[in-house]
């Protein structure tokens, strides 16, 4: 997501080269939507050129990465007012066509992790994943996974046919899915994939408000009005970062990942970035063994955030607007 015009943007020729140098680093997992991406002009449904970016990538490198898309949102970009509006489907037949979509533009024959990007409240989601499971049989995709579900929808879901892997939220400030859907996938033995790790690049400490002031983050209420507010939050992470020797992003990573070990469940973070230094810089939160003290610091951050993790005005958008 990163990669394309919704935090400022890059070349699709510049994105390659970052996504070279970071598969050449280890960085084997490739994360994209859909709805990522710019919309042409005239066009209309999810733009898809995100993924006509990684097309010509997956070419030169399909066998050495695990490739992940997602469908279900059906408006043209992300970060559009989803209030008052339908702008999900999860009908089994949007499911086949979706994924053939994404098979065209990606110009593969087969997705590692496709993912149900949001659910659709006018569709069982039973429904929804026994076409999904078609796609597996099929063989267009290996393995099924959800974005931003509830503990209910989850378990339904693993019921009518096999999760691997839940994305939704999670960082040092979105700790809301460690209520519910994270002691679920623990239990159900389902991988958790957290988006935006990094708060988007807020808890980095590299932010300024006028860098932000023209993309979605701008318009949240913890990067807009709650800017000030929240700096005491990324004071912590500073702090420890500057006790470690590493960067905030490590730390924010780090934490994460010890985290994810204290509940027992697989964690994957997919921090976004531009550049591939930043993306190796990430690498390094592998090494680094917070102590239980740090990682006490580091949870209080929750309980000072000022604003909450919704990019939409409608609170069912993420999981937490519908537990309950």
């Amino acid at each position: 997501m990163a990669l394309s015009h919704i935090y400022g943007g890059t070349t699709d020729a510049q994105a390659r080269r970052t996504l070279d140098e970071s598969i050449d680093a280890g960085i084997t997992f490739l994360d994209t939507a859909d709805v990522y991406g710019e919309p042409r002009a005239g066009s209309s449904g999810p733009a898809g050129t995100n993924e006509e970016m990684l097309a010509p990538l997956l070419a030169r490198r399909r066998d050495g990465v695990q490739l992940a898309t997602k469908f279900g949102i059906t408006g043209i970009t992300l970060g559009e007012d989803h209030r008052g509006q339908k702008s999900t489907d999860g009908r089994p037949e949007y499911v086949s066509q979706a994924c053939d979509a994404s098979l065209r533009r990606l110009d593969v024959e087969t997705i590692d992790l496709y993912y149900l990007h949001r659910t659709d409240p006018d569709i069982p989601i039973e429904e929804t994943v026994g076409a999904m499971a078609q796609l597996v049989t099929q063989g267009k995709v290996r393995h099924l996974g959800l974005s931003e579900v509830t503990a209910d929808e989850l378990r339904r879901a693993h019921a009518t046919a096999a999760i691997t892997a839940v994305q939704s939220e999670w960082s040092l400030w979105s700790r809301d899915v460690e209520a519910h859907v994270v002691p679920a996938c623990a239990e159900l033995g389902i991988g958790f994939v957290p988006y935006s790790p990094l708060g988007r690049g807020f808890l980095t400490g590299t932010l300024t408000p006028a860098q932000i002031a023209t993309d979605l983050r701008g318009r949240t209420e913890r990067m807009g009005a709650g800017w000030d507010a929240n700096q005491q939050a990324l004071a912590i992470v500073t702090r420890v970062a500057a006790e470690i020797g590493a960067t905030n992003a490590q730390i924010s990573l780090a934490w994460l990942l010890q985290k994810a070990e204290q509940l027992r469940v697989a964690c994957v973070p997919i921090p976004g970035s531009r550049t591939a230094s930043r993306m190796i810089e990430n690498l390094g939160s592998a090494d680094i063994d917070l102590t239980p003290t740090q990682m006490d610091l580091l949870d209080h951050i929750a309980r000072t955030v000022h604003g909450d993790r919704n990019i939409s005005d409608d609170p069912r958008w993420i999981s937490s607007g519908r537990e309950q």
